[in-house]
């Protein structure tokens, strides 16, 4: 696998409204984009601060990933994804070496791009996600 680079940050916050106004007044982001994912329990904004991006996700219910993060760990950093030119490549890729993935098939995300999730345990305790434009 070779990623381009980092294409986001994510963090768990509680309230999403919130975390949009803190972000803008602290350090300057501005909303690139907002959408909810149902099929991953998400209500999400990306925002950019300066050329890079962090998305905030708040859950759409508490039984959904980053619900149970929360009630788990509390707001947080929550993953990082890195950019990929050929998603289905790079997790056949991963796979192959005996990578633990959390999604083994692409998944629509965020913007419509492909994401697919790599176990925390992977990568020392980080919760990896790998993206590409389709």
């Amino acid at each position: 696998m070779r990623a381009r680079g980092i294409h986001h940050l994510g963090v768990a916050v509680d309230d999403l409204d919130e975390a949009l106004a803190t972000y803008a007044r602290l350090f300057g982001a501005a909303l690139e984009h907002r959408e909810a994912v149902p099929d991953q329990g998400v209500d999400a904004a990306a925002v950019l601060v300066g050329q890079d991006r962090v998305e905030l996700l708040a859950p759409l219910a508490e039984e959904t990933p980053v619900g149970r993060f929360l009630a788990e760990r509390g707001p947080g950093m929550h993953h990082v994804a890195y950019e990929v030119d050929d998603l289905r490549s790079t997790l056949a890729d991963l796979a192959e070496q005996g990578v633990e993935l959390i999604d083994s098939e692409p998944r629509e995300g965020l913007f419509g791009l492909e994401v697919a999730f790599v176990h925390p345990h992977a990568v020392h305790g980080v919760l990896a996600e790998v993206v590409s434009r389709g």
